[in-house]
């Protein structure tokens, strides 16, 4: 039973090949070890105490049975006792040391590998976060690394406490006999093979249950945000969300139930081993002990250090298998890394300074599909072979403080332009440019600071008002986050809030209503000031109270800036310098309200279709569409 079992749990891995070291790899795996050197020799010089501290105890055994004893010498019987517990004392008291050097290599090491990922992945473009899930990153950032740091702190010392304990004990075993040394390892060969065939297989699990840990990772991220997790209930998909989860943790689950078993057939064949070795020892130990060849305390001495040179010697025999299972985390935290950052900060970077918000496209080509796997796809094998264009040769220019509308059917384009400006994506031909500079010219931090944005849907943290405003300036006073807010008609709300600008907002701001979410992000972008001003004015879902409060505030935002609107309201079209009409990527229309109805052409028929069906003339100008 228990045999057709081990069977089945390494059937599949036939064919697997054992596991190979890259040099490569361990140079820089030591490169994060390299600035803990100190703590590094104090881990060191612990073990080889520990190490040797491990052979004193059956020393002094044989010393008991074969001196203190027969000469019943108090004396040394009490030397010897005294010993005893000296060695655990000692012991006990170098491992706290060996931990506590142990514990700031591997968190400083944990430390390092999290905040150099966690930059590393900020310099990524949206192309990567929307081809990567984000529980798969959660999973990197948190148990690869641990694993990583493991490799370090465990694995490295754990083979060095082993070749330090090996030595030292057949160094005591050969002293005394070399004849039960050589009984004593002589069953070990048998062993070996099987050995390192469980290491190689044992790599494998290890591997397959952290891709299926990020995976559930992944699923636990989407669904129980509140985003996620208000999608499930309105569909009433939470039986089918949980077969997902279940299906992935039961991988988990029955892979971390096949690593057990490997490691109990290991350790079984391992006592095996040992019974074998042990038996023959006493054999003839007991042989050489009536023939009076070798003395009492000897033999059992032997068969006290037998038991500490089995686990240790084996451990040695399939170090490099172990060594390359406990560098998985570390291959997979360097697969992030080695990520080229797709939005590279220029070379001799360009500061934009005294902004004054001249925005061309200069023949742009883009496509959101690459020829090169994005993100994580390139070890999962997802790739997008066909290429479709979001934008087809657009050139235009939008001047200082012009405001300039784009409008067009969903699809079209319009977003994909306003992305290319602040460089959250890069042409795929073409140029972008801002005052004549090139955007790929420009050192990131002075486009961001030229740029002010609000997206469709927004975006606020789990903190208060305050922390989601100073988020665009965090040396902001709170008199001008007051400012700030009256200019973006929030005034009112931040009054009647019993704890003020200290109100916190929420996951994704969901304590808040769309419009007071909308209005807060006005007032981050106010904050912020700006020469260039991109927004996706879409208040169609929002009663007739909170888009005349937007609207409001989006004027005084507006006013003397770069203005590049994403229009949903014909108020807004109609106040535009210029209006440019788009339609499957492609730039089909360009001029003024009246100009454009005067053609004839798409905008006319938007116009007829949406502009003027949904809202109908009020002396504001404003909707009476009303949203929940």
């Amino acid at each position: 039973m228990y045999h057709a079992g081990w069977h089945s749990y390494l059937r599949f891995d036939e064919n697997q090949e054992p596991p190979s070291i890259d040099r490569a790899l361990l140079r820089r795996v030591w490169a994060y070890a390299r600035p803990y050197r100190k703590p590094l020799v104090g881990v060191v010089l612990t073990v080889l105490v520990i190490s040797g501290l491990s052979v004193v105890p059956p020393i002094l055994v044989r010393e008991l049975i074969d001196v203190a004893i027969p000469r019943r010498d108090l004396g040394y019987l009490t030397l010897l006792g005294g010993a005893m517990v000296a060695v655990p004392v000692v012991n006990a008291l170098v491992g706290i040391l060996q931990r506590w050097w142990s514990a700031r290599v591997g968190e400083g090491i944990i430390f390092d590998l999290r905040r150099q990922l966690y930059r590393h992945l900020q310099r990524m473009s949206l192309r990567f976060f929307t081809a990567t899930k984000t529980g798969e990153l959660v999973s990197r950032l948190n148990s690869d690394v641990v694993g990583a740091q493991q490799a370090v702190t465990g694995t490295f010392v754990t083979i060095l406490s082993n070749v330090v304990s090996v030595v030292a004990i057949l160094a005591v075993m050969l002293r005394s006999s070399l004849l039960l040394t050589l009984l004593a390892v002589a069953a070990l060969p048998l062993f070996l093979l099987p050995a390192r065939r469980v290491g190689a297989i044992l790599r494998r699990v290890i591997q397959r249950q952290m891709d299926h840990n990020a995976a559930m990772s992944a699923i636990v991220q989407e669904t129980f945000n509140v985003s996620g997790a208000l999608l499930v209930k309105l569909f009433n998909q939470g039986g089918y969300e949980t077969e997902r989860f279940s299906k992935e943790a039961a991988q988990v689950r029955d892979l971390g139930v096949r690593r057990a078993l490997i490691g109990r057939w290991f350790f079984a064949g391992l006592g095996l081993v040992s019974a074998i070795g042990t038996a023959a020892v006493f054999w003839v130990g007991g042989y050489l002990v009536v023939t009076d060849a070798l003395t009492l305390g000897t033999v059992v001495m032997f068969s006290t250090l037998l038991a500490q040179l089995y686990a240790p010697l084996t451990a040695i025999s399939n170090s490099r298998v172990e060594l390359a299972t406990s560098l998985v985390s570390f291959e997979r935290v360097f697969e992030i890394l080695d990520l080229p950052t797709d939005l590279p900060e220029p070379e001799h970077p360009v500061e934009l300074t005294d902004v004054e918000g001249r925005v061309e496209f200069d023949d742009v080509w883009f496509t959101y599909q690459t020829d090169d796997p994005v993100g994580l796809e390139a070890r999962r094998g997802d790739q997008v072979r066909e290429r479709r264009w979001a934008l087809e040769g657009v050139s235009f220019v939008v001047e200082p403080g012009e405001l300039v509308a784009l409008v067009g059917p969903s699809g079209a384009g319009k977003t994909t332009v306003a992305y290319l400006i602040p460089r959250l994506y890069d042409a795929t031909k073409g140029r972008v440019l801002i005052d004549g500079h090139d955007v790929r010219d420009l050192s990131l931090g002075s486009l961001s600071d030229a740029i002010g944005m609000v997206t469709q849907e927004t975006y606020l943290f789990h903190d208060t008002i305050a922390a989601n405003l100073r988020y665009a300036r965090p040396d902001a006073t709170e008199h001008e986050l007051l400012e700030a807010c009256a200019a973006a008609n929030l005034a009112e709300l931040i009054d009647s809030l019993p704890a003020g600008l200290e109100t916190v907002v929420g996951e994704r701001g969901y304590r808040l209503s769309g419009g007071e979410k909308q209005r807060l992000a006005i007032a981050r972008v106010i904050l912020k000031d700006p020469a260039i001003l991109i927004l996706d004015e879409a208040t169609s879902h929002l009663d007739s109270r909170s888009e005349a409060l937007i609207q409001e505030a989006l004027e005084r935002v507006m006013a003397a800036r770069t203005s590049i609107v994403i229009a949903h309201r014909l108020s807004t079209v109609q106040r535009a310098d210029r209006i440019l009409v788009f339609d499957r990527g492609r730039l089909v229309e360009s001029g003024t309200h009246q100009e454009l109805l005067a053609e004839g052409g798409m905008y006319a028929t938007l116009y007829r279709t949406q502009f003027r069906a949904s809202e109908p003339d009020r002396p504001d100008g404003l909707s009476r569409k009303e949203g929940k």
